[in-house]
């Protein structure tokens, strides 16, 4: 049994879209992108009811590969911390190898 609080794969979660969410505005029409390795220390639990805000900074774009520095914070302090990658794609062939995959 847990207590109530913040899971920290539902943080990590959060700190990926942040991530997703700071690259938006520069992809291209059908473009995305993937998360592919991510290193976080969760440093404090977070009670239920507190708002978790999550933030995440470019800070290395090579190619198509683009590195993050993420945190996350409930309003009282820094609950998480790392780095994250994620992938550019295009969707059309992402999706085209995903149902091959799967067949």
């Amino acid at each position: 049994m847990l207590p109530p609080v913040l899971a920290t794969p539902v943080m990590i979660m959060a700190m990926e879209n942040a991530a997703l969410n700071a690259i938006k505005p520069f992809l291209e029409a059908g473009e995305s992108a993937v998360g592919t390795r991510v290193e976080v220390l969760h440093l404090a639990a977070t009670p239920v009811g507190r708002q978790v805000v999550a933030r995440a900074r470019v800070t290395r774009v090579d190619g198509r590969r683009i590195e993050f520095q993420i945190e996350a914070t409930d309003g009282v302090a820094p609950i998480g911390t790392g780095t994250h990658e994620r992938m550019v794609i295009d969707m059309v062939r992402f999706l085209e190898r995903l149902k091959q995959n799967s067949a």
